[in-house]
């Protein structure tokens, strides 16, 4: 995924910019960036790997040196940036967030024959702030080379460029991700998440319209380009990446999962498979909210029968070695062995992708001495890998938990038969619950419904993306 944070003030910047990127270090493990511009000195720019450090941690020695009233940060999964690019439209700093699944036939379309070269980075890959830099420029003014980007990419393109006289927004062309402009009285701001402007001091007054883009000044913002009628928000956005305290489309993340926890928890008591444990727990962190909400439902007790060790491994999906993350994942986890030994456990978890560290997971519950361990996901069976952003990315959609299982159960008819398995009312649905149970050593296994989770979320559900549970937007 990625984050980002802009602020334009009539005051020094730095260190709203530096707060405000700092609080989007959950959505991302790999680089971090800040450019800040003064009038006089102009552009000064620091990237740095976060891999094992965080972004505070890297960037305090920096704050030294910074100084101006613009600038902009990120937390990137991908690719170094923000970069500083020299065109025809002038110098300006641009950070991106999503995915361009056609980035080498751009390449091949536009630049092949022209003379034009890239910097590669070590994969071998374009960087995706630069592609998206080099389509902006190829039109006469930044509003017509963003539109022109967007149109072209396969995938999504959600835009922050900060130029000498602003920063400039642009949501990507369906709305996938937020962009969210505070104010207050010397300055305005854009941020992905909203709690990180509301810390710094910054009211609310304008949410981004799916592929609007504004300009933003000290004084206030500006629409240049009208927001379009189709939207198709992550709707994972609330299940999962989204931090507790924030609002997408004026929805809670928190309220959500407490919401989503309760509506699974209701369709079990309906049905008549809700089981009797000693306790309902969340995988911490984001399952927690889901769980609470399920248990307040399910009139059952809640309780932390394990927490996580934070302080030296603070980021879950780090580091990049799979091998290196089983470890950390499972020396993070901690257990209250008083409430495991000799318990009936029910986990809601936020969701499930692959699978590995929940097999760690059930592994050490049973060696803590847990009776039973029963597993909800708060969201359906993943079946799609997510071409849109960087959430579940894989080489194959079959690294899927859900894909390799029904993969296992019935071969290549199997995926004939995923809207199928992904019920689980019909046979298939509940062959694949059974064979997950029994793979991972769950004494019950259930998933939220598709339904249930859009109610959850509360919008219209023509307005959210769910490709990555249906292979459909």
């Amino acid at each position: 995924m990625g984050g980002f944070f802009g602020a334009v003030s009539k005051r020094d910047c730095v260190l709203d910019v530096f707060f405000g990127v700092d609080y989007h270090s959950h959505l991302g493990t790999r680089r971090a960036g800040m450019v800040i511009y003064d009038e006089r000195d102009g552009f000064q720019r620091q990237i740095h790997s976060i891999e094992n450090t965080p972004f505070r941690t890297k960037f305090e020695k920096d704050m030294e040196k910074f100084h101006g009233t613009i600038g902009i940060g990120c937390i990137s999964d991908t690719d170094p940036q923000p970069l500083l690019v020299r065109s025809h439209l002038g110098l300006y700093a641009i950070s991106t967030v999503g995915i361009i699944n056609n980035a080498e036939q751009l390449v091949e379309k536009y630049y092949s024959d022209h003379g034009h070269q890239f910097m590669a980075m070590s994969s071998g890959n374009v960087n995706s702030s630069e592609l998206v830099a080099a389509l902006i420029n190829q039109k006469g003014t930044l509003v017509e080379g963003i539109r022109h980007a967007q149109e072209e990419i396969d995938g999504s393109a959600t835009i922050v460029l900060l130029t000498r006289e602003g920063i400039v927004a642009a949501r990507d062309k369906v709305g996938r991700l937020p962009i969210l402009v505070g104010k207050k009285e010397d300055g305005c701001c854009v941020s992905f998440e909203s709690f990180a402007y509301e810390k710094l001091g910054y009211e609310g007054v304008y949410e981004l319209g799916p592929g609007e883009i504004v300009s933003v000044t000290a004084e206030g913002f500006e629409t240049l380009a009208p927001a379009g009628d189709k939207m198709r928000i992550c709707s994972f956005l609330w299940s999962y990446y989204g931090y507790p305290n924030s609002d997408y489309e004026g929805i809670n993340v928190e309220v959500m999962r407490y919401r989503n926890g309760s509506i699974m928890a209701r369709s079990e008591l309906e049905n008549g498979t809700l089981p009797e444990v000693d306790y309902v727990a969340g995988v911490p962190d984001s399952g927690v909210p889901h769980a609470i909400g399920y248990a307040n439902k399910s009139g059952q007790s809640y309780a932390r029968p394990f927490v996580k060790y934070t302080p030296t491994w603070p980021r879950s999906f780090m580091p990049a070695n799979q091998d290196i993350r089983e470890q950390v994942a499972k020396m993070k986890q901690i257990p209250v062995k008083e409430l495991i030994a000799g318990k009936k456990l029910l986990f809601v978890d936020d969701s499930i992708v692959r699978g590995t560290q929940l097999q760690g997971t059930v592994d050490f519950l049973y060696e803590s001495g847990a009776k039973e361990v029963h597993m909800r996901s708060a969201c359906p069976p993943i079946m799609y890998a997510c071409k849109y952003l960087n959430f579940s990315r894989s080489n194959s959609d079959r690294e899927l938990l859900a894909r390799r299982i029904i993969l296992e159960l019935e071969g290549e008819e199997g995926e004939k038969h995923l809207e199928e398995y992904a019920d689980s009312s019909t046979e298939r649905g509940k062959c694949l619950l059974g064979a997950i149970s029994k793979k991972l050593g769950f004494d019950s296994m259930g998933y939220q419904s598709l339904e249930g989770l859009l109610e959850a979320i509360g919008m219209d559900r023509e307005k959210l993306c769910t490709y990555c549970w249906t292979g459909r937007e």
